[in-house]
């Protein structure tokens, strides 16, 4: 196997173990204990997937970043986290208590956390030029999740399967207590995991800088906030990571409540990644010819348009479900941009901790602020008993907007400054 398809490979299982979950975990734990699920509030929801992965997150500079840039290669330590992060998964699957979800959920996000940012550095790590090739190793993350996504409930939820014009395009009848059979997803993704672990063992050596003059990785990776860039890209990814948190919290019961199956609802998600399939295919030519600033203010944008449909609760459920188109643009012209930034303005011997202090903050402040946010907006637009979908959305897409002009007026680039330098 080529370096190259190595490292394909590595981030194909990186979000495919996250996407066989993710999608579908809020339906399973909002539905009622009648219909299968685990009848938790929009709080205890924002709890386990807000809080806990930002424990996870806060963790990952100090833990995982340090570790990589001094002591040990990192693709050792990527395999040994996700490895006990599957038998985790696998645990928490047969869980029915609130507090065990919760532990177990937190005890996850700080072994998974850290693997993001890691994957990203091994990547960068072993590449001539990022902005071309990173997004071509990158894709296959996203062809990941999708497989993962769609592998799922053609194998657990359904039956006779048979091919429709609307995603996921294969679909059949459902299973009886096909609700209850959505904590299977947590299976599958330990299964994934543990593979994935194995696999990290074929990954090309990616020693620590052990020569390095600072000794704490981390405390030098903080000061890239003396670059006015980096600190206004984090303002606006705190926000973005905020409403992008809320996607998956109320993405599932959303479509849910407006006819879609519970067995389709991870499929119909995947329509955003197989727009960010051909958005991250022309990424590297986009930020060669717009420039770091344009390209993620699109990004930005996009996540303003994406809310916006969603609010107009009466288009029909197709549009819904192709609007999720928004999410390829989101996530790789405003992630994946906002990624390689990252990398060309750190050094060297920091790049692992550059990638999780960032991290740190998309994947830790952004989320339990985002459960606090979802849970809020919900009670605030919930009335008798009925969740109005409409002005939720419209709150995130509004959000959204002001970002975008925010960080459109305010980023400039630095990347010159310091290859001058």
């Amino acid at each position: 196997m080529s370096k190259n398809s190595r490292l394909g490979t590595m981030m194909f299982l990186q979000y495919a173990l996250w996407g066989a979950w993710l999608p579908v975990t809020a339906r399973y734990l909002s539905a009622g204990v009648a219909e299968g699920g685990l009848g938790f509030s929009g709080s205890e929801i924002g709890m386990i997937l807000g809080l806990a992965g930002s424990i996870g997150a806060v963790a990952a500079p100090f833990i995982a970043g340090q570790i990589a840039d001094r002591y040990f290669s990192t693709e050792r330590i990527l395999a040994a986290l996700v490895i006990i992060g599957g038998v985790v998964k696998w645990i928490t699957a047969y869980q029915t208590d609130y507090s065990a979800w919760l532990v177990l959920s937190i005890i996850y996000s700080v072994v998974y956390m850290p693997t993001l940012a890691l994957s990203n550095s091994i990547t960068f790590a072993h590449m001539k030029d990022p902005d071309s090739d990173f997004p071509k190793i990158r894709v296959w993350g996203t062809i990941g999740w999708i497989a993962a996504s769609w592998a799922f409930p053609m194998i657990w939820l359904q039956t006779d399967l048979n091919f429709q014009w609307m995603p996921p395009f294969i679909v059949g009848p459902e299973v009886a207590n096909v609700t209850s059979r959505l904590a299977d997803a947590l299976i599958f993704s330990g299964v994934i995991s543990v593979t994935y672990g194995l696999f990290c063992f074929m990954l090309p050596n990616t020693p620590p800088k052990k020569d390095a003059v600072e000794k704490l990785a981390f405390k030098k990776a903080f000061a890239l906030f003396n670059q006015t860039s980096f600190t206004i890209l984090v303002v606006a990814s705190l926000t973005v990571s905020i409403i992008h948190q809320i996607y998956f919290l109320q993405t599932g019961p959303f479509l849910s409540s407006i006819g879609l199956k519970d067995s389709q609802i991870g499929p119909a998600m995947t329509v955003g990644q197989f727009a960010e399939i051909a958005a991250m295919a022309y990424l590297g030519f986009f930020l060669k010819r717009f420039g770091f600033r344009k390209v993620i203010f699109l990004g930005v944008l996009a996540y303003a348009a994406r809310y916006a449909v969603f609010g107009t609760v009466t288009l029909p459920i197709w549009i819904m479900v192709v609007s999720q188109a928004f999410h390829g643009i989101c996530y790789a012209f405003f992630f994946a941009g906002a990624y390689i930034y990252v990398d060309k303005i750190a050094d060297e011997d920091v790049r692992h901790s550059a990638q999780t202090v960032f991290g740190m903050i998309i994947l830790g402040g952004g989320p339990v602020i985002g459960g606090w946010l979802s849970g809020y907006l919900q009670e605030t637009f919930t009335q008798a008993g009925l969740f109005d979908y409409s002005p939720f959305w419209y709150t995130l897409s509004a959000v959204g907007f002001v970002t975008a002009l925010f960080f459109g007026v305010m980023f400039r680039e630095q990347v010159e400054e310091k290859a001058e330098a």
